[in-house]
């Protein structure tokens, strides 16, 4: 089994726990942050001052940083240490957290969760290459990214359950307050628990500067394109230039890498079919199955009319399918391979979705929802571990981070696009209508949604046949799961 960095002892099975444990807690944080947020909005507005076309930058401040700082996160783990990486994106979470909770104007509010989404470009490329070269391809790896990701993704509708409760009972300030201590003590907890980083410049790799700007500049550009665009309109003058320059910069982002000696981004890693594939499958997924809660708490609160505390306890379900999906998906993964598990889980989760869309009714209730939500979780949380495991195999540890920053890129855009894309859909045909009407023309703006989403999963289906196929892996002894690649 590789150490977490590179030159350390090999950490004790008592250690890989631990460390497993406080990374799997991470993922929890970040990804439950980009969803604790939905339920409060009406009360932020209320509470900070935000017009009806500001507030939805409570959401992408935070999604255009990151977005935009990923790649920039994901080397500078690999060259300067991916546990100081790990504790600088922790610092800035407890820190723009406790801004954002005290926060009295928009501005403020605004600028503290961008630099919250600052701190997630930082964690979570660390905290996926701190997995990837933790623990070796085979058994091992896929039981910690099946509880790495069954954090992520239950933390993210754990995140509208929590949400909702702190909302209700202590006001929209604690959805940011509670983050403080969390992260907090993850970040002392990273001293003890995690190896120290070791000397990262010793292999005479220099910082690609020039690719570091026109990436940030280029991607920022670009997340900020795609999540202004359905509000200011697509052709306007702002989306249109914007758009204009994120396209200008990216191509002179992607001829310096090809002649950086090195390069922020190593062309050659797409030659790993693995790593191309599969960020395509996470874009695809991220834009279909990782819009969902975003679109039930709009069915829980705009047409069943729950509160914000009733609209967290009904995302228990799917938070109980998603984790089990999680935690089932490593297992899976050994005994079928990736491809294999990928492809049944995005098809169960594509008949969850379609008992979902016809359960959606202007007089429905939550157990006519139950069976379908359910089984698109289970498929959900299956695929979220099965891509994770897919997409960092055959990868070398030295480019570990960049390849976890790629791959999160992936799905922080394939997010921002799939949620242009849905909204739009979602909110077709609404414009003027009040009242009962409005309701009826929700459902069926949701409805056809759900439609879109399955069409998204059939898609990310096909993509997935490129992945590379290889014999499921054996059942073996214990002592010797190390030296097992797995399935793909």
């Amino acid at each position: 089994m590789p150490p977490a960095v590179a030159g350390a002892e090999t950490p004790s099975r008592r250690r890989l726990g631990l460390i497993l444990a406080l990374l799997a807690f991470a993922m929890f944080i970040y990804a439950m942050d980009y969803s604790i947020v939905f339920v409060a909005l009406p009360d932020i507005g209320a509470g900070v001052g935000f017009s009806a076309h500001t507030l939805q930058w409570v959401v992408s401040a935070y999604v255009v940083a990151f977005g935009g700082f990923l790649l920039l996160g994901g080397r500078a783990a690999d060259l300067f240490g991916r546990r100081r990486m790990f504790v600088f994106g922790l610092f800035l979470y407890a820190a723009s957290s406790l801004v954002g909770g005290l926060a009295g104007d928009p501005t403020t509010l605004i600028i503290a969760r961008a630099v919250q989404g600052l701190g997630g470009a930082f964690l979570a490329p660390s905290t996926l290459s701190l997995i990837t070269t933790t623990f070796a391809e085979g058994p091992d790896r896929n039981r910690a990214l099946s509880i790495w990701s069954g954090a992520g993704g239950s933390g993210m509708v754990f995140g509208s359950l929590l949400g909702g409760v702190l909302t209700g009972a202590f006001g929209w300030e604690s959805i940011f307050f509670a983050n403080v201590p969390l992260a907090g003590g993850a970040l002392l907890l990273a001293f003890a628990v995690i190896p120290k980083d070791t000397d990262q410049g010793s292999d005479g790799r220099k910082f690609d500067l020039p690719g570091a700007l026109t990436a940030t500049v280029g991607a920022t550009l670009l997340v900020f394109t795609l999540v202004q665009g359905p509000v200011s309109g697509w052709t306007s003058p702002t989306i249109l230039i914007t758009a204009a320059i994120a396209v200008i910069v990216l191509a002179g982002f992607i001829a310096i890498e090809g002649r950086g000696r090195d390069p922020l981004l190593p062309l050659r890693l797409f030659r790993n079919r693995n790593l191309s594939t599969g960020t395509l499958v996470v874009f695809v997924f991220m834009g279909t199955f990782g819009a969902l809660p975003y679109f039930f708490t709009v069915y829980f609160q705009n047409v069943l009319g729950y509160s914000a505390i009733q609209s967290g306890f009904a995302f228990l379900l799917p938070c109980v399918g998603v984790l089990i999906g999680n935690l089932s998906g490593g297992k899976l993964v050994t005994r079928f391979g990736a491809r294999t598990t990928l492809i049944v889980a995005l098809l169960i989760g594509a008949a969850g979705t379609v008992a979902f869309a016809f359960s959606l009714s202007p007089t429905g209730s939550f157990l006519a929802l139950a069976p379908g939500v359910l089984v698109l979780s289970l498929g959900q949380g299956t695929v979220f571990t099965a891509m994770y495991a897919a997409v960092t195999t055959g990868t070398a540890e030295e480019d570990q981070g960049i390849a976890s920053g790629i791959a999160s890129t992936g799905q922080q855009v394939g997010l921002a696009v799939g949620l242009a894309v849905l909204v739009a859909v979602a909110n077709s045909g609404n414009e003027g209508l009040t009242g009962e009407t409005l309701r009826v023309a929700t459902v069926d703006g949701l409805r056809t949604t759900m439609w879109a989403t399955v069409a998204g999963m059939v898609l990310t289906v096909l993509v997935a046949l490129n992945f590379r196929r290889s014999p499921a892996a054996p059942v073996i002894e214990p002592e010797k799961q190390a030296d097992v690649t797995p399935a793909v």
